[in-house]
């Protein structure tokens, strides 16, 4: 297949008015259209007409869409997903679960062990583990009735239940007294996020140290900035070996601390994701989060007592919102929403850019950055009405 007549960003810069040729699920070749001779090409060919070619987006937390969950434990609640975010910039995604029952919690990873990504859907990267190894003062919309103490045994039996799945894992890092369940995470590689934590700077300078290398959804369900002790929120904004995760929809983080972290850590450190749950894509009412009511409205979605119980953002609104709040330029939204995630699940050798080599994990987009085509692995999964 060959996209023509796109500007494309590329690892190198823009290319303007130039090709992508796709062989299959990887892109074969990349250049200005001057250097393709369009006469010899008998494959199908897509005019972009002057549409930006980006990298598909990564989102590395996301619990469920229209009207799926990752803990329901089946392959077509996966299906679902992953035929539904294509629609919203989503080429990829991290399977996240919930604290939950120990018997739940391996029924959801044994089912991602066992699923078979589709073409022309996002594909499953793997598992994020939130929970259930966290601060029950800190759990938010996570059921504090099943939060556990660190037990590297307990996750050995997980991770292998999951077929090695399991690439990142969010923990209260000062639960782990000896960092030996951090050590060990981080030995195998496992991303350690520090999340639904009581942590102050001086635990996360040390289990940094240890290898916590995250925090997850900054600034929600963790110890913000005080003059006396700057939290978790204040060792990512210090320390530079931490990946922050961000929710932009303006709700669980407000502009102007959107604008700050941004100013703050930079767009080389952040991580656009939507910590979505099953209402997303579906119409206001009463949803299930873990075994929980949750109340959705059009914005947000809520425990009873008001607790925000995950979100319903979209990743390509998360994009946006992130542009109209920080005047961020679509280089910088890129490296957060497709590169950033990419490097820190150690998967940038095939995705979060436009490469030869790399997966044809594309999007097709306007000046306005609205979707006009999404392709997974080279596949057309997503096309909008208009086009």
């Amino acid at each position: 297949m060959l996209l023509k007549n796109v500007d494309i960003y590329t690892e190198n810069g823009w290319i303007k008015n130039g090709y992508i040729l796709v062989n299959g699920t990887k892109i074969e070749a990349i250049g200005p259209m001057s250097d393709f001779q369009i006469s010899d090409f008998t494959g199908e060919v897509l005019d972009g007409n002057g549409l930006l070619a980006i990298p598909g987006f990564i989102d590395s937390h996301i619990h469920g869409a229209n009207g799926a969950d990752v803990m329901d434990a089946t392959p077509e609640a996966l299906t679902t997903m992953a035929k539904a975010l294509p629609a919203e910039g989503t080429t990829n995604f991290l399977a996240t679960t919930i604290t939950q029952s120990p018997e739940n919690i391996e029924k959801a990873l044994l089912n991602v062990a066992q699923f078979q990504n589709h073409p022309a859907q996002a594909e499953v990267l793997g598992v994020h583990l939130e929970g259930p190894f966290i601060e029950k003062d800190k759990a938010g919309a996570q059921p504090k009735e099943y939060v556990i103490e660190p037990s590297i045994e307990q996750f050995k039996k997980w991770q292998q239940l999951s077929g090695n799945h399991i690439k990142t894992i969010t923990i209260a890092p000062e639960k782990d007294v000896d960092r030996t369940f951090i050590t060990y995470l981080a030995s195998t590689g496992v991303n350690v996020s520090a999340g639904h934590t009581n942590a102050g700077i001086e635990i996360m300078k040390e289990v940094v140290q240890a290898g916590v290398n995250q925090a997850t959804h900054l600034c929600n369900a963790m110890t913000g900035i005080h003059h006396r002790d700057i939290g978790v929120v204040g060792a990512a904004f210090l320390l530079e070996d931490i990946q922050a995760e961000i929710i932009v929809d303006g709700i669980h983080v407000s502009k102007e601390m959107i604008r700050l972290i941004y100013k703050t850590i930079g767009p080389e450190r952040l991580l656009l994701i939507t910590d979505s749950i099953r209402a997303k894509g579906l119409a206001p009412g009463t949803y299930d989060l873990g075994g929980q009511l949750v109340e959705v409205d059009l914005k947000q979605a809520t425990l009873p007592d008001g607790t925000l119980a995950g979100s319903i953002v979209k990743m390509i609104d998360a994009v946006t919102y992130m542009r109209d709040f920080t005047g961020a330029t679509i280089e910088d939204l890129i490296r957060m929403a497709s590169t950033n995630p990419a490097k820190q699940l150690g998967v940038e050798d095939r995705k979060g850019s436009i490469a030869v080599g790399k997966d044809a994990d594309l999007l097709l987009v306007d000046q306005e950055l609205s979707i006009q085509y999404t392709f997974c692995q080279g596949r057309l999964a997503y096309k909008a009405m208009d086009f």
